[in-house]
């Protein structure tokens, strides 16, 4: 088991890795399904992110099958179903780092910054205008998004136990379109 550090270091390495990259790394060979199969998963990382198809996290961080523990959800916004996973995933799964994983040009928190959508999208929009109050700008707009997520999961209880008792750790990091870089926004 990977500790805190070596997680993010490997998440590091892997960013680096894609952004040169024109095909996949990750390894998602025959063996690497049949390994996963037999031995069940060992996810280094849990990645919270948006479901943007344009934000592919065992791409972006060069990781293969069993690699990451992905939560999608547009906006990256937190809820009782992203917490219960997160707590499967730190708990049975052994993963010591979470990362809310935000993104520029993010259409969910350009609709709560610029439109008010009627439906089940509101939901979303107006977890991220809690989030980001009156800003108006879509980067910065972004990073509160991610650090609202992130204080959401360490409010809750059996996180801080985690955190505690295992080392366990939840950071926030943008991901950049235009380059595929990861900004980590607290290290």
């Amino acid at each position: 088991m990977r500790t805190t550090d070596e997680a993010l270091l490997q998440l590091r390495a892997g960013n680096r890795r894609y952004m040169g990259a024109k095909h996949g790394m990750g390894d998602i060979s025959p063996e690497a399904r049949l390994r996963a199969c037999a031995q069940g998963q060992q996810p280094y990382a849990v990645i919270v992110t948006c479901s943007d198809s344009r934000v592919i996290p065992e791409a972006i961080f060069s990781a293969g099958i069993g690699d990451l523990f992905v939560i999608r959800v547009a906006g990256n916004v937190i809820d009782d179903h992203q917490l219960g996973s997160i707590e499967y995933a730190a708990d049975h799964l052994g993963c010591k780092l979470i990362v809310v994983l935000g993104h520029d040009h993010c259409g969910a928190v350009h609709a709560a910054i610029h439109h008010d959508p009627d439906g089940y999208i509101r939901f979303i929009t107006d977890e991220i205008r809690l989030a980001i109050g009156d800003e108006k700008d879509d980067y910065r707009a972004c990073c509160l998004n991610v650090k609202r997520s992130c204080a959401l999961i360490d409010s809750n209880l059996d996180i801080q136990r985690m955190e505690h008792e295992r080392g366990l750790r939840v950071i926030g990091a943008v991901y950049h379109l235009e380059d595929g870089s990861v900004e980590f926004l607290e290290d």
